[in-house]
């Protein structure tokens, strides 16, 4: 035990010096030497998209929390129920483009993942796959070269909904939308939808329901166990109680339901690493800043 103890003594001592002074100083006591710390080489990370990536029903605070060293500032922008269109008309890209202006970087980069919301019917959401949608994106990347960033197209992520045991990928055909504008504008793609229908599929349509932001009824259970999924209940039906605030605390709720969109902590930590690997392969200037 002896040994032991000092074995793990003699690793763990080297990587405490790093982060704490030699000693602490006495009240009055006064250093000999003093010298500069040196520039800090910082980046910035900007991510914009929808629910499935945003705060509390998406993979992008845990992949800022998770995956990027302490001198990378990430800021999670992505906010639920926008599209390439509404994301714009509301005001939230005008507050992106700032961000990108930003001085005191090395280099900023805004990660841009939609899809879902393009897709829907909702009136102010909704845009045409085979022009306004690629049109909406070829913008926005030249919006984000123009204030100085680097712009990351990343495909949408997959819903996990699966019909005779096979995943049903319908945001296939906006994913081949992404990747055309990336290949047209020579912007690094991340390919986040066939990553994570590859992960999807295989661990299947029960083991998949963990990935949610809460827990199924047992119906939805049994109906996954014969390879097809429920369709999705109604928001007000599937989602679950939030703690009751407080008359001073914070009042804020983050919805959480089940469905096969949105993730919880596990289904955020699978695909940010997703997203971690494939900004890795996609940006080669980034691997160092980026963590497994």
């Amino acid at each position: 035990m002896r040994h032991m103890l000092l074995a793990l003594a003699l690793v763990t001592t080297p990587a405490l010096a790093q982060d704490e002074p030699a000693h602490p100083r006495v009240a009055g006591e006064v250093p000999k030497t003093r010298t500069d710390a040196p520039p800090i080489t910082a980046y910035k990370l900007i991510l914009v998209g929808d629910s499935t990536m945003a705060v509390g029903s998406g993979w992008a605070s845990i992949f800022c929390a998770e995956h990027v060293k302490s001198n990378v500032a990430c800021l999670n922008m992505g906010r639920g129920g926008r599209s390439t269109r509404s994301y714009r008309q509301e005001g939230s890209w005008a507050i992106v483009q700032n961000e990108i202006r930003a001085a005191g970087y090395a280099a900023t980069y805004v990660l841009i993942q939609f899809g879902h919301n393009d897709q829907s019917s909702a009136p102010e959401r909704w845009t045409a796959i085979d022009n306004e949608f690629p049109a909406n994106l070829t913008r926005y990347v030249a919006e984000v070269r123009a204030a100085g960033g680097i712009p990351v197209l990343l495909t949408p992520l997959v819903r996990r909904d699966f019909k005779d045991g096979k995943i049903l990928n319908t945001l296939d055909i906006w994913s081949d939308q992404v990747r055309k504008v990336a290949a047209a504008t020579a912007t690094p793609l991340i390919d986040l939808n066939a990553d994570s229908a590859r992960v999807v599929q295989r661990i299947g349509p029960v083991e998949a329901m963990k990935l949610a932001m809460t827990d199924p009824i047992p119906e939805e259970v049994t109906a996954a166990k014969t390879g097809t999924t429920m369709r999705p209940r109604p928001a007000t039906e599937a989602r679950v109680r939030e703690a009751p605030p407080t008359a001073d605390g914070p009042r804020g709720q983050y919805a959480r339901k089940f469905d096969y969109t949105h993730v919880g902590d596990a289904g955020a930590r699978v695909f940010s690493r997703l997203v971690a690997n494939g900004l890795a392969r996609a940006v080669p200037p980034l691997r160092s800043q980026l963590v497994p």
